[in-house]
């Protein structure tokens, strides 16, 4: 049977995750949606911070960025 090209399809829908912050956390989460919704002029939920904070933690570890690169995708 011949292999096909696209063999290996990534599944990027969302996921939905469910997390608990220490109180303090939570707090600061909420000071920061305060101050970015001050600067940029418009109301954003602490929760919607959370996602580009991920991002950009992952994205400027080091260590964890070369380590990925050794990890095969799934």
């Amino acid at each position: 049977m011949a292999k096909l090209k696209l063999s290996n399809i990534l599944d990027d829908s969302p996921v939905k995750l469910t997390v608990e912050l220490p109180a303090d956390v939570s707090r600061d989460l909420s000071v920061y949606a305060e101050l970015v919704s001050r600067e940029s002029g418009r109301a954003v939920e602490p929760a919607k911070l959370i996602v580009p904070m991920v991002q950009r933690f992952m994205a400027t570890d080091r260590a964890f960025g070369r380590l990925k690169a050794g990890v095969p995708q799934a």
